[in-house]
């Protein structure tokens, strides 16, 4: 596999709800090819964040292999592993020092791209949730992944804040692809050339992502059973 590759065969994973199995992925197979943007649509429930948090490897597929050639980043936004009781600085130093990065070229990076002045260097359970989505989002940002997950959330803040960070993901994946999800297809089309639809465990591959964008949109009219469709799934914002 070039460098950059995510090879998903035949995956599988199913969640026990109320004593009840709820199977989110039946058998999934699909090749990700390197340094391409790609829209992971689906309606709310369908099972993106799972299949995210399967290619990040933090979550186990009950069946089948995820198989990346070349680094990946955790979904970009997630700020769930940070210790409540180290600093900002101290939480960044660790993940550096897991990623194999130089910890202060790291730090000093964050630092100044976060803008969280000297809440940097205090407790992250002192943090607002805007606070923590910043440092995340820095983090992230602050080290080279040959493949970016992004999950809804990219940026917080003013509008100077917001146009930073999007113009740094721009920036990053110039040399890394992506798979990105989020309810605006005026996003996803920004940033994705090329889509996949999960549905009722299913995922189908789009070259196109006005393609896959239209089957998206199809499902959830269909699931609603009408045509004026006014919901969150298909914000074309």
């Amino acid at each position: 596999m070039a460098r950059g590759t995510i090879h998903i065969d035949n995956v599988s994973k199913t969640f026990w709800v109320k004593g009840r199995p709820r199977t989110v992925l039946r058998g999934v197979s699909l090749t990700i090819p390197p340094r391409t943007g790609v829209a992971l649509l689906g309606r709310n429930g369908a099972g993106k964040s799972t299949l995210l948090s399967m290619i990040a490897g933090t979550l186990a597929p009950d069946g089948g292999r995820i198989v990346t050639d070349g680094s990946v980043s955790w979904p970009v936004g997630f700020r769930g592993s940070f210790h409540r009781d180290l600093s900002g600085a101290q939480n960044t130093r660790f993940v550096a020092r897991i990623y194999g990065v130089e910890t202060t070229a790291l730090s000093d990076f964050v630092e100044d791209f976060a803008e969280l002045g000297e809440h940097y260097h205090l407790p992250i359970r002192s943090y607002s949730s805007g606070m923590r989505a910043r440092l995340s989002f820095g983090v992230s940002m602050g080290i080279a992944f040959d493949t970016y997950l992004i999950d809804e959330v990219t940026s917080v803040g003013d509008a100077a804040f917001k146009t930073k960070s999007r113009e740094m993901l721009q920036d990053r994946l110039r040399d890394s692809g992506a798979v990105m999800v989020s309810h605006s297809m005026g996003k996803l089309r920004a940033i994705c050339s090329k889509g996949a639809v999960l549905e009722k465990g299913r995922l189908w591959w789009y070259e196109d992502i006005d393609e896959a964008i239209a089957h998206h949109q199809a499902n959830i009219k269909a699931r609603i059973g009408r045509d004026d469709v006014d919901d969150d799934d298909i914000d074309d914002d």
